[in-house]
């Protein structure tokens, strides 16, 4: 499942609709708005880093006192730079956006030189963005030596502060990898230290506004600024647990894909993607290469999964079950079988020697051994095991030898081994795999990771009574993993220190103490 040319065609198509091909006079009939206050309030992100391009983002928060939304259409201009001081032009355009895309911005900014940074900004009318910094990737033949990139999810903005971002806006790295749970749609007071202010959403105005409240915090926009992210999402950017087109309340499907169809645009209008969503569908998982060292797909475990073995008759959320015959199904799949067939191919294809899977939960083994017999949660890699066995094995027929599969979602930093059969010592380690923390969200405790390290010795490491995230340097030579945590709740304040850090040797797989 490659990047179609009609995909392509689709994305050039709904740029030039939002206004880079407009005619210019057009644009000049349009007056200069003048601003009561900054419009541009959310800030800056570029995404998607290639050798030649990456995108840029803003997007337009009009005031009361301001009357952008009645004008229909707002011209916003970008300018790229080669320099922090902004002395040395490179490029520089117009996009024409209006109230249908919540006056967002997306530029494809092409013609760009590999592994270079560029500083960039928008402005509108009297109004100027923030100054955002962005890096390309390398030539896909570059000889790099050192790849770096923060791993980071789960930032409930109700649990916490996005201290975390603070931190990983002050590191120099390529990029950030998101692997899910942006935002949150739902709350829970028991553990809130500031509030969402609005319901559960369910429509377009009510996904926008969730997204526009993270946005503002101070933190979240500096690490946008000032590296570009590499993305894909879990649940909560729709609702908890949904599989395919269910939900936990077994939602008539027609209705329920009209809310992932919003909570998908919503998504795409504030963040730096190429591709919009068509209705309920859009085009996620990616492919990255950085140089000849490696190589990092990002995989959708939500839009195309099945539906929850032995689901309960009365709500369709992840629960612990014990001896689901539905789990040996082989037609199950978490990712699809398109998906599945596309990271087959790539990894097949690929002859870059470190191989990393960007996806949105911990693939290693969690279950726990009971009287009863083995339990497992079905929301997981576990309610999908033969799906995990089909690419563990792919990869390893393959040659994927230095595969890492990089995860977020349960609240813990984990540091794992991968085998086709897990935790069986005659099954051979096949991978690697290193879970990010959470920004915020509150994670298991000490007693309950112990009893799962116990159960699985596959997992060399996991603590879930501390949040943060996690930093990923990678060489020819080694990939080293550094977890960092700080005390739950994270205060607005709050200070990182190394959890714990480990290495992956190339041509070895598995985890190792640093």
């Amino acid at each position: 499942m490659t990047i179609t040319r009609r995909e392509l065609n689709r994305a050039a198509l709904w740029l030039a609709l939002a206004g880079m091909g407009a005619p210019l006079r057009a644009r000049t009939q349009e007056a200069m708005p003048r601003w009561a206050s900054n419009p541009f309030a959310l800030g800056v992100a570029s995404g998607q880093p290639r050798p030649d391009s990456v995108v840029l983002w803003t997007r337009l928060l009009p005031a009361d006192a301001d009357d952008a939304p009645a004008r229909g259409a707002l011209t916003v201009a970008h300018e790229i730079f080669a320099d922090e001081q902004l002395r040395h032009p490179v490029a520089r355009g117009e996009t024409v956006t209006d109230a249908s895309r919540a006056f967002s911005v997306h530029v494809r900014a092409e013609g760009l030189q590999p592994q270079r940074d560029y500083w960039y900004r928008f402005t509108c009318g009297d109004a100027a963005s923030p100054v955002g910094h962005t890096r390309t990737a390398p030539a896909g033949g570059a000889d790099v030596r050192r790849l770096r990139f923060a791993l980071a999810s789960c930032q409930h903005y109700e649990q916490g502060w996005f201290a975390a971002h603070r931190e990983i806006a002050g590191r120099e790295l390529d990029f950030v990898l998101f692997v899910g749970d942006y935002i949150y749609e739902g709350s829970n007071p028991e553990h809130a230290v500031r509030s969402h202010g609005t319901r559960t959403p369910h429509t377009l105005d009510a996904y926008r506004e969730r997204h526009a409240l993270y946005k503002r915090d101070a933190d979240l926009r500096a690490a946008h600024a000032a590296h570009p992210w590499i993305l894909t999402w879990d649940d909560h950017e729709v609702v908890n647990d949904y599989a395919d087109d269910r939900d936990p309340a077994y939602t008539d499907p027609a209705l329920f894909l009209r809310r992932r169809a919003a909570a998908y645009r919503a998504y795409f209008e504030h963040m730096p993607l190429a591709l919009p969503p068509q209705g309920a569908s859009m085009r996620i998982h990616d492919r990255f290469a950085w140089g000849r060292l490696a190589e990092l797909w990002t995989l959708d475990c939500r839009q195309y999964r099945s539906h929850h073995a032995c689901a309960d008759p009365a709500r369709d959320a992840g629960r612990t079950v014990v001896d689901c015959e539905e789990l040996r199904d082989p037609q199950r799949s978490m990712l699809g079988a398109g998906q599945e067939r596309w990271l087959a191919q790539g990894l097949a294809e690929s002859a870059r020697p470190w191989k990393l899977l960007g996806q949105s939960t911990q693939m290693s083994a969690t279950g726990f051994d009971t009287p009863e017999g083995r339990s497992v949660w079905t929301d997981g890699w576990d309610g999908y095991p033969e799906a995990r066995r089909r690419l563990l094995q792919g990869a390893a027929d393959a040659g994927a030898h230095n595969l890492v599969v990089l995860g977020g979602d349960v609240h813990r930093h984990v540091a794992a081994d991968l085998r086709v059969r897990p935790n069986d010592p005659r099954s051979p380690v096949v991978g690697s795999e290193f879970v990010g923390g959470s920004i915020t969200s509150r994670g298991a405790s000490r007693a309950a990771m112990d009893r799962m390290r116990r159960d699985n010795p596959d997992v060399q490491h996991a603590r879930g009574d501390e949040r943060g995230h996690a930093f990923v340097e990678i060489t020819p030579e080694r990939l080293q993993c550094e977890f960092r945590a700080t005390r739950h709740p994270v205060q607005a304040e709050a200070a990182f220190a190394t959890q714990a850090a480990f290495v992956v040797e190339a041509g070895r797989a598995g985890v190792q103490r640093a």
